[in-house]
């Protein structure tokens, strides 16, 4: 009686396995992936956001305007205290302290400003100076 001989294909399974142990990796390391474009208008019918600012020295800026610590405590109380609590947005130099961002952050906090967002340069250029940010317009 005539008997398979399953030596080879036991020898091609573990070259196919050893094949694939090695490419795996390799292929789900980098997954290109094209997104669509989009483009929206401006959600107008939000709050404006409080654009908040601190310097390299630490000096805090409400919506452009210079303020110092207590006014900053009682602005976020005011900004918390509304039904809908406005989003913070910080303009923070690379060189400020990050003592002094983490105090502004758990003062927004505890005031229930909770949404924050971090406003970056897109350009990817590194700035040695930090201005700003012009007043918002309120409708």
């Amino acid at each position: 009686m005539a008997e398979i001989n399953v030596i080879p294909l036991v020898d091609i399974m573990l070259v196919l396995l050893v094949i694939f142990i090695v490419t795996a990796p390799l292929l789900t390391n980098s997954v290109k992936i094209d997104l669509p474009k989009a483009t929206s208008a401006p959600d107008e019918s939000r709050e404006p956001a409080i654009q908040f600012a601190i310097d390299a020295a630490g000096q805090l800026y409400w919506d452009g305007d210079k303020i110092n610590h207590d006014q900053m405590l009682q602005r976020f109380a005011a900004a918390g205290a509304k039904a809908k609590p406005p989003e913070l947005h910080l303009r923070i130099d690379r060189r400020t302290q990050y003592e002094t961002l983490a105090d502004v952050m758990s003062e927004a906090s505890k005031a229930g400003v909770a949404k924050v967002g971090f406003i970056t340069d897109p350009s990817g250029r590194v700035t040695t100076d930090i201005q700003a940010p012009a007043p918002v317009p309120q409708p």
